[in-house]
């Protein structure tokens, strides 16, 4: 790679200063909005589903800031790509705090968190966590593949899909999936969404644990995600899914039981 010349870095400064004031003006909005959660704690789901977006807008921009530095100066601006992968986390993060965390869990177990977002309709429901996987996706591919964060990413995601699972109205999943509610478009890619990434986030976590960790929490976290993809399948009658997925749930299940007892014995020694 050549030298990167004084006037060709004035001129990258000068292309990325409009989203590093972008990425100023959202900072100070987030502070504002933190500050006025603990002021006013009333309505707290509805106001931190601004931060969900705001966060998902500033990632956009710290992705944006890599890909002209890549186009222009043919380097990547990790710094940027860091912030971004931060920013990510924290939309994560927020979404959790009025949704839960909960993968493998029953919708009872979260429904009266759900109440505090009532009035957000299925559509817009649908449209923030697309946004979200679209970030996560932008920001992966700006990584590349032979990144240090590969593995990292394994957690982001899964997080991020349990999170758009616990966001849908699974109590009207099925009311709402009938052509005549004015609810089944956005719901029926929701449901396909959700059903992808849990089944992508059980053979992630799989694969972490075969290919890097050998931590057998990694294989439990597939296996919960398995189980979470059921039970969706069954919420929803698809009985012949159901079926397959239960059969893979047994096949994991029976290996990390094999796994566990191999560790047992080889600590024994």
């Amino acid at each position: 790679m050549g030298k990167i010349s004084i006037e060709e870095r004035n001129q990258y400064q000068d292309k990325i200063k409009p989203y590093r004031d972008k990425i100023v003006e959202i900072s100070a909005r987030e502070k504002e909005y933190l500050l006025a959660l603990k002021k006013e704690p009333e309505g707290a789901a509805l106001k931190r589903l601004t931060l969900v977006d705001e966060m998902l807008n500033l990632a956009s921009y710290q992705i944006v800031i890599s890909l002209v530095s890549q186009m222009r100066l043919k380097i990547k601006e990790e710094n940027a790509l860091n912030d971004g992968r931060k920013s990510l986390y924290k939309s994560v993060i927020y979404l959790e705090e009025i949704v839960t965390n909960y993968v493998d869990a029953p919708y009872s177990d979260y429904e009266e968190k759900l109440e505090e977002i009532a009035s957000l309709d299925a559509a817009s429901r649908y449209l923030l966590v697309r946004k979200m996987g679209l970030a996560i996706n932008l920001l992966e591919n700006a990584y590349g593949d032979n990144t240090k964060w590969r593995w990292s990413f394994v957690e982001l995601e899964g997080r991020y899909a349990a999170a758009a699972k616990n966001i849908l109205d699974l109590k009207n999943a099925v009311s709402n999936s009938d052509p005549r509610s004015p609810s089944y478009e956005p719901t029926v890619y929701h449901l396909r969404m959700i059903k992808k990434l849990l089944s992508q986030a059980a053979d992630r976590y799989r694969e972490k644990y075969e290919l890097s960790t050998n931590r057998i929490d990694d294989f439990k976290q597939g296996i919960n995600f398995l189980g979470s993809l059921r039970r969706i399948h069954v919420l929803m009658g698809d009985r012949d899914d159901a079926e397959t997925v239960k059969k893979k749930l047994e096949i994991w299940s029976a290996k990390l039981e094999t796994d566990i007892k191999r560790n047992e014995a080889h600590k024994k020694g």
